[in-house]
C-alpha cells in the first residue's frame, strides 16, 4: 500500500471527523477505494470506535440499474434513515470505475430520486462528516492524467498543513463576515452582485471536505442580480455541461443557456424552485490545486476562481433571521478569475485577477 494512502487516513480520522472512542462510524465508498476503506479501519481500530461500509452513495453501477428499472415514485426508506440517525460519524470516499455510469438514466428520474432522499441528505449533513477522494484510475482517465501523476495530485492537495491554510484562509474570512454585499467580475461575460449580510462566510481547511481550500458563505437568496457565465464544464449526471450562462433577476435565474447538454443543466434548475437561487458563493484559494480535473471536490479549490452553487444552502451560513434557500439539488459552478477580474467586497476590490489583497502582488489597478 502506498504510504500516503495510510496519511490520508490520519487526516481523515484525526483532522477531518475528529474520531473518538465509541463513535458510530459509516463509510460509503466505491469498492475500487478498498485501500483507504482500509487504512481507514486500521486508524478506527486503534481509536476504538464502530465501522460500517456501505456503498449507497457512491457505487454507481448498481444504482443505474435502480434507477433505470423503477417507475420514479420514491419514498424514504425507514431503514436508511434507521442508520443514519444512528450513526455518529459519515466519511463519504468518492472513486469511479466508470465516472459516466449514470449518464443513461431518466433526467426525471434522476430528479424525482434527489427530492425523495432529501430528508436522508439533511440527516448526513446535520452529523460529522468528510467528502474526500480516492485517486482512481478512471478519476485520473477523466482528468487527462496518468494514474501515478492524478495520485500525486490528490496527495498534494490533501496532504497539507491544515492549520497553515486555516491562519492563510482566514484572512478572507475577516475580510467578508461583515460585509453587506459582494460584486463577481470577470470579462465581459461576468458581472453578477449579491447580499450576504447577516450570513458567514465559513474558513474550508480539510474538515467537511478532503482537500479544503475555500472560504464559503449563502447569499441572501433574493438579492442576487446579474449575469454569470461558467467558464469550467461540469459534470453532472455523468454528463459535461459546458459554457453555462444564468441570468439573475430578484435572486432567481431568469434565463440560462449551455453550449453543451443544456438539457442536463434544465433538468438541474427545474428540480424544484430553490434551484433557481444560488446557495452559495465560494473562493477557490488552494493553490495546490493547480489544474482542472472534471472533480468539483479539487476544482471549486482551485487557486483564481470563484463558484456559485445553484440550490440548497448550507445551514451553517445563514444568519439568524435570514431566508435559507432549500433545494433537493446542490450543483457548484466555475468562473475563473485569473485574468481581466475582480471581487468587490462593499464597494473596495479584494482580489484582482486572481491575487488577493493581503497577498504580494496585488494591484489596486
Amino acid at each position: 500500500m502506498d504510504p500516503r494512502i495510510r496519511e490520508h487516513a490520519a487526516v481523515i480520522v484525526d483532522h477531518s471527523v475528529g474520531l473518538d472512542a465509541g463513535d458510530n462510524v459509516v463509510i460509503d465508498a466505491h469498492p475500487v477505494s478498498e485501500d483507504l476503506v482500509a487504512a481507514l479501519h486500521e486508524k478506527i481500530a486503534d481509536v476504538g470506535a464502530n465501522p460500517l461500509v456501505i456503498q449507497q452513495r457512491l457505487g454507481k453501477r448498481f444504482r443505474r440499474a435502480y434507477l433505470r428499472n423503477h417507475d420514479g415514485e420514491f419514498e424514504v426508506p425507514e431503514h436508511e434513515r434507521a442508520l443514519f440517525e444512528a450513526m455518529d460519524v459519515y466519511i463519504a470516499i468518492r472513486a469511479d470505475a466508470n465516472v459516466s455510469e449514470e449518464s443513461d438514466i431518466d433526467g426525471d428520474v434522476q430528479t424525482a430520486y434527489s427530492q425523495a432522499r432529501q430528508p436522508l441528505l439533511e440527516e448526513r449533513l446535520g452529523k460529522t462528516w468528510c467528502l474526500t477522494q480516492y485517486p482512481a484510475a478512471a478519476n485520473a482517465q477523466l482528468a487527462e492524467l496518468s494514474t501515478e501523476a492524478y495520485e500525486n495530485f490528490v496527495y498534494d492537495a490533501v496532504l497539507k498543513d491544515w492549520d497553515a491554510v486555516r491562519d492563510h484562509q482566514q484572512q478572507m474570512c475577516d475580510i467578508m463576515n461583515g460585509a453587506a454585499e459582494v460584486r463577481i467580475v470577470s470579462g465581459e461575460t461576468t458581472d453578477v452582485t449579491m447580499s450576504v449580510e447577516g450570513n458567514e462566510t465559513l474558513n474550508d481547511y480539510g474538515e467537511n471536505n478532503l482537500p479544503g481550500g475555500e472560504v464559503f458563505t449563502a447569499p441572501v437568496p433574493d438579492s442576487v442580480e446579474g449575469e454569470v457565465y461558467f467558464d469550467k464544464p461540469v459534470y453532472q449526471r455523468g454528463q459535461e455541461i459546458t459554457g453555462a450562462r444564468l441570468v439573475f433577476e430578484d435572486g432567481e435565474a431568469v434565463e440560462w443557456s449551455a453550449e453543451k447538454n443544456e438539457d442536463v443543466l434544465d433538468d438541474i434548475l427545474t428540480t424544484d424552485e430553490g434551484a433557481r437561487r444560488l446557495g452559495e458563493l465560494g473562493i477557490g484559494m488552494n493553490r495546490d490545486i493547480d489544474r482542472f480535473t472534471y472533480n468539483m471536490l479539487f476544482d471549486e479549490k482551485m487557486g483564481d476562481t470563484v463558484h456559485m452553487a445553484v440550490g440548497r444552502a448550507y445551514t451553517e451560513c445563514v444568519g439568524e433571521g435570514n431566508e435559507q434557500n432549500h433545494s433537493a439539488v446542490h450543483v457548484d459552478m466555475i468562473v475563473d478569475m485569473s485574468e481581466d477580474s475582480f471581487i468587490e467586497v462593499d464597494g473596495e476590490i479584494v482580489q484582482r485577477n486572481g491575487t488577493f489583497r493581503f497577498e504580494d502582488g496585488f494591484s489596486e489597478e
